[in-house]
Formats: C-alpha cells, structure tokens, sequence
C-alpha cells in the first residue's frame, strides 16, 4: 500500500535518487547546486517555494511530486503547477503516479485553489494514459525563449 508525506530533510538521497530518475527519463541534468538548491527550497516556509511529497511503500521511497502555488491573472485564488511526478520504474502501474496527483488535489483543494494543471512530453504515452483519466487535455501549445 502506497502513502504519501511531505518530503523531509532526512529524504535527501531517496529524494536525489528519484529526481536524478525524473531527469534521466526526459534525458537531462542539473548541476549539483541545482540539487542542493532545489532541495533547500522544498524544506523551506515561504509560500513561493516549491513543495514536495514523496510516496513510499513499506518505508522505502518509490516516487515523487514537486508543485508550485501561484497568482493567476484570470483568477482571484492562486493556481497549483505541479512541475515534476516520477515513479520508479519498478513500481508503476500500482498507482502511485494517481496517488502523487491526489495528493496534489488534496493540497490544492486545502488551500482553496481549484485550478491544477502539469505539462508533459508528447512521448510519454504511459503517463498520459493516466492523466487522459484525471485530467483535461487543453489545446495549448507551450513555447520557450529563443
């Protein structure tokens, strides 16, 4: 059975692990502060900060979710960006990918956001399985700077 908690300062190798998992599945690297950074932030209290919560199975960590509140311009209440949900790849398929959004919803929904939403690559056919189920698919098209 799957639970999932907030990430804790004793999480840092699980929680390296599983991003450095994250990073290698869409075939990219941050530096080491970045790591450091990033992790610092998660632990942190201000509210622009990421936040992040871990799933473990009989105390062992398998998976990971970082998200982000912020203001909207189209909305009073802010929204919640949920920028990173990974797996290991030895327990997908026993919902811990669901269990990672609903732990998100649940967040949002406590602190009066209705609004979720995430990105992902158009090769991810396995997860966007899921997310065709708890999600709406918007005809959006993301650009970067050139």
């Amino acid at each position: 059975m799957v639970s999932i908690r907030p990430i804790r300062e004793d999480d840092r190798k699980a929680w390296a692990g599983l991003w450095n998992g994250y990073l290698e599945y869409y075939e990219t690297s941050v530096p080491p502060e970045v790591y450091e950074a990033s992790f610092t932030r998660l632990l942190g209290n201000d509210a622009q900060d990421f936040h992040g919560a871990i799933a473990e199975i009989d105390g062992k960590a398998v998976g990971l979710v970082h998200y982000l509140f912020h203001r909207h311009m189209w909305k009073i209440e802010n929204v919640v960006y949920l920028q990173d949900l990974y797996a290991d790849p030895e327990v997908r398929g026993q919902g811990i990918g669901r269990a990672l959004i609903e732990h998100v919803y649940a967040q949002a929904d406590a602190a009066g956001c209705p609004s979720v939403y995430w990105l992902t690559q158009d090769f991810n056919e396995t997860a966007r399985k899921l997310y065709d189920r708890i999600g709406v698919k918007t005809p959006f098209i993301r650009y970067n700077r050139a």
